[in-house]
């Protein structure tokens, strides 16, 4: 049966659109067919390399494009409140990109919009729907490596030094937490189910007074912990690992996941392997377009609540360290 073709557009013709371009044309039903920034030009530029229709220099005029039904947002941190206003005010649907906004707040604000107007609202963590981390929540939903008793989770790189960049600037957002950290953190969310009821961090604060390394102890109840470490000055192993009390699984570079092997005790370990030819962003928009065309105005896999609850912890992340963002 075929699916019904939905029509995207994106906000912000940046590096992260550019690879959810590159992958929306191996989603099934997917059509682009607008794009909107802050610059004409820039968005002609993009247009032109991904064969989009049309291109808009402000959200605003991308906002009243009729076509579009769905607007992907790839735009920085500290305007993607304002940009999904913009699209939810004009009945869009709306996936944003990671993180949801800069503080709970901003996303509670959001988020209530889209529930009393009854649109479609989405986070794009994008590895919640990678072949192997799927694979990932079926064998803890089968309970195959028991109770789980502990997380670990990592995910940092070495940008280099460029004070300038947005990684590094206060004003737009920067630091590892928002930018590395929300995928550890979310991980631990999805793996758990609930936010902890204790956090223990600590972070080296840079030059540029945003955080370039932390780690994070999460401790839930019973005893259970996650042990969450980021960067974005330093080179880490990138991998997860959740421990059972009949074994576990291990997922390498879990951001990106090509594979994830269960072990259980006095069984010989199981590996799924993703041959996927996409680098993955396929796999978010076309959870977002299934959800539209059955009615649902939200994912189960990655709700409105859990998204508004990991923005509460990143608050209280940040609020043990002191950092504040640009108009908080």
């Amino acid at each position: 049966m075929t699916k019904r073709i939905v029509k995207w557009g994106i906000a912000g013709p940046g590096v992260i659109s550019s690879s959810f371009a590159k992958d929306l044309a191996a989603a099934d039903g997917a059509e682009l067919v607008a794009v909107g920034g802050r610059s004409l030009e820039k968005a002609e530029q993009f247009a032109a390399e991904w064969g989009i229709p049309r291109a808009y220099g402000s959200m605003e005029q991308l906002a009243q494009d009729a076509e579009v039904e769905i607007v992907y947002i790839g735009t920085l941190h500290p305007v993607h409140k304002e940009n999904m206003l913009t699209f939810l005010r004009a009945g869009k649907a709306v996936l944003c990109e990671k993180p949801f906004t800069i503080n709970a707040a901003e996303a509670a604000e959001v988020i209530q919009y889209a529930k009393q107007n009854q649109l479609f609202l989405m986070e794009a963590m994008w590895s919640r729907y990678l072949p192997p981390i799927r694979q990932v929540r079926q064998w803890l939903a089968e309970g195959r490596i028991g109770e789980v008793r502990m997380v670990k989770a990592d995910f940092g790189f070495d940008f280099g030094w460029q004070p300038e960049h947005r990684l590094l600037d206060p004003k737009l957002g920067g630091g590892a937490l928002l930018d590395a950290g929300i995928y550890p953190v979310s991980f631990a969310s999805m793996v758990f189910g609930e936010q902890p009821k204790k956090i223990t961090s600590s972070a080296r604060i840079g030059q540029t007074g945003v955080d370039e390394q932390f780690s994070l102890l999460f401790e839930y109840e019973g005893g259970r912990t996650a042990a969450l470490n980021g960067a974005v000055q330093l080179d880490m192993i990138n991998d997860a690992y959740i421990f059972g009390t009949k074994g576990h699984i291990h997922i390498p570079q879990f951001l990106f996941s090509r594979s994830a092997t269960l072990h259980v005790k006095g069984e010989e370990p199981v590996t799924l392997a993703d041959e996927r030819s996409t680098a993955g962003y396929n796999y978010e928009a076309e959870e977002a377009m299934n959800c539209l065309r059955e009615g649902r105005k939200e994912s189960d896999v990655m709700t409105h609540e859990e998204t508004l609850q990991i923005m509460h912890t990143l608050d209280q992340i940040r609020g043990q360290w002191g950092l504040k963002y640009s108009g908080e």
